[in-house]
């Protein structure tokens, strides 16, 4: 059998296998995401595997650099990525994306062990700029916006028109008590 004969078959196992896993996710006929782990686990991360045009005779490309590992350090990125290489090298000339799948799954916590989450929103230089910064944070605090539910939100939406505006007399009760109060100081000064 030829790599390309090897590759459709793994894929059609590939799609038979994961049909309906939230997990897997098939990027292109020779490239796979598959999520190990919870969305909320804070010890999941996503494995990007992409096939060589000679695979399964030579080893598929490992990586971990998808936005949603930023939260891993780097050693603990290479680890999981030389442990699963070396599954790689133990399963050379067959089909293995399922394998390397599965293995990662129950070997999550051991390759996870070592972690804790990287916070990547702000990267500082100097211990100066730290107290540039929390003077600058601690003096200018950000408003909060009032949110709405989403309920609150369906039922602005259906009262509004296509500009977002509330249209003349929308709200009925007011408008009643309204002219019930005009008239009664109509008739007030009427009789006084």
């Amino acid at each position: 059998m030829t790599a390309n004969e090897d590759q459709e078959m793994e894929l059609e196992a590939l799609q038979s296998i994961y049909e309906g896993d939230d997990c897997f996710k098939e990027l292109s006929p020779v490239s796979f995401q598959y999520r190990i782990g919870d969305l909320e686990d804070a010890k999941a991360f996503l494995l990007d595997i992409s096939w060589p045009e000679t695979y399964p005779e030579t080893s598929p490309k490992i990586s971990l650099d998808a936005f949603f590992n930023n939260r891993i350090c780097p050693e603990v990125k290479k680890t999981i990525v030389t442990k699963l290489e070396e599954q790689v090298e133990a399963n050379l000339g067959t089909a293995m994306m399922y394998t390397l799948f599965e293995w990662a799954k129950e070997n999550q916590q051991q390759l996870m062990e070592t972690h804790h989450p990287v916070n990547n929103a702000l990267t500082l230089t100097s211990s100066s700029e730290s107290v540039i910064n929390a003077n600058f944070s601690s003096s200018k605090k950000k408003e909060k916006k009032e949110q709405l539910t989403k309920s609150q939100k369906r039922k602005l939406t259906g009262k509004t028109d296509n500009k977002g505006e509330l249209p003349r007399g929308w709200n009925w009760a007011d408008v009643i008590k309204h002219v019930s109060f005009t008239f009664f100081i109509i008739i007030f000064y009427l009789y006084c």
